[in-house]
């Protein structure tokens, strides 16, 4: 992708230097152009002004985004095993958030993995849960509601379903005080379906 659409690859060292120990040798004669970052770094892409953040994952160097552009906020959080006070701080104010809900523990406790993947995927740098998720998104310290979308994502087919992921989140926004009450879109991303253009 990165060749046909000739964009710069935003990465950080130690994850560019992950990737080029793992991927083949044409990969470099690939890129267009490398602009390193870091987590905690702000930074532009044309009127677009992005923060990068770290988020616990046993990967090289992990880090969530948030993009503001024209007064909206967009938040990207998949790929980590909990979420840090920190992160909840970065994903405040989105008008569209985009949520790992990873697993249904009770689903990947009998489901096809090895033990040991089970034990990675339920580590604190492994996946939320939809536990996780819904713990949070009850919390009216923890989430704080605003998002106009709030969009379930990192869906695994294995281990989880699309309507357990709906159920769940649903029952733990019903349990917010009606004062913060969630007035949003709760939507849920696909591996196999684009979701529709959401306009902030």
């Amino acid at each position: 992708m990165l060749g046909m659409w000739k964009a710069p690859l935003y990465v950080t060292e130690p994850t560019l230097d992950a990737m080029s120990k793992t991927l083949p040798d044409t990969f470099g004669k690939r890129l267009n152009a490398v602009e390193k970052i870091q987590a905690g770094q702000r930074f532009a892409i044309g009127d677009i002004d992005v923060h990068a953040f770290a988020i616990p994952h046993d990967a090289a160097d992990p880090i969530g985004f948030t993009f503001k552009a024209n007064g909206a906020k967009f938040a990207l959080v998949t790929d980590l095993g909990y979420l840090p006070e920190l992160v909840k701080v970065h994903l405040r104010d989105a008008d569209c958030l985009v949520l790992e809900s990873n697993h249904d523990l009770d689903m990947l406790k009998v489901g096809p993995y090895p033990w040991v993947v089970k034990q990675r995927v339920l580590s604190r740098t492994g996946h939320l849960s939809n536990l996780a998720v819904s713990e949070y998104l009850a919390d009216p310290d923890g989430f704080d509601a605003r998002a106009r979308y709030l969009i379930m994502a990192h869906i695994s087919q294995e281990n989880n379903h699309p309507e357990v992921v709906r159920l769940s989140a649903e029952q733990a926004l019903e349990k917010r005080p009606a004062e913060c009450a969630f007035q949003g879109q709760l939507m849920l991303a696909s591996q196999a379906t684009p979701l529709k253009p959401l306009e902030l």
